[in-house]
């Protein structure tokens, strides 16, 4: 099987995942690969950062001429993908390139490139999750809810990935290193 420079770091909400992303510039030069929005870009963002930013009628003619490699509609109503030459673009440049990307997005992906390698981000169990979603949103009850119930969602489907990894409440470290050491092994890094 080819072997790719891309790999999936995805979780629910409260995971970690953008804390090991940021862990392994220790161990790596990484390329995040940048979704493409129908979301309003925020204060403090531009095109590319985070994300590149379209109208709602030039992404449905970017999946009418199948440039996407994943595409979704997320629960906020707007579309978010990954373009094939986004991609593209990461497995030239030489880094290690990190994808996030919620499960819906993880099955269409390993259809369509099986080598990348996709790495679940969890936790102990739920209510840590909670307690995370809790203490970094300052949320609603009704929003912990929904994210909960998706979380439940998700969790159904942890089969999809190739590997689990269990960010420990106070471990952050030692996940970085697992998630680290896996694309060290597939990379055949020593």
């Amino acid at each position: 099987m080819q072997k790719s420079n891309i790999f999936i770091i995805s979780g629910p909400s409260g995971a970690g995942e953008d804390s090991i992303m940021e862990g392994l510039k220790k161990y790596f030069e990484l390329e995040r690969i940048t979704n493409t929005t129908t979301r309003a870009m925020r204060s403090g963002e531009s095109q590319s950062n985070p994300y590149y930013f379209i109208s709602e009628k030039e992404f449905k003619d970017e999946i009418d001429k199948e440039s996407f490699a994943e595409y979704a509609q997320q629960y906020n109503g707007n579309l978010y993908g990954v373009t094939k030459t986004e991609l593209e673009r990461v497995q030239k440049s030489g880094k290690i390139g990190i994808w996030k990307i919620e499960y819906k997005g993880v099955m269409s992906v390993k259809k369509m490139y099986p080598e990348i390698v996709s790495i679940l981000v969890n936790t102990e169990n739920l209510k840590v999750l909670e307690d995370r979603i809790r203490r970094r949103d300052n949320a609603s009850e009704d929003y912990i809810k929904e994210r909960m119930e998706y979380t439940k969602e998700w969790l159904k489907h942890k089969d999809i990935y190739d590997y689990e990894i269990i960010n420990k409440e106070g471990r952050l470290d030692e996940a970085i290193k697992e998630v680290a050491d896996i694309i060290k092994k597939a990379q055949n890094f020593s």
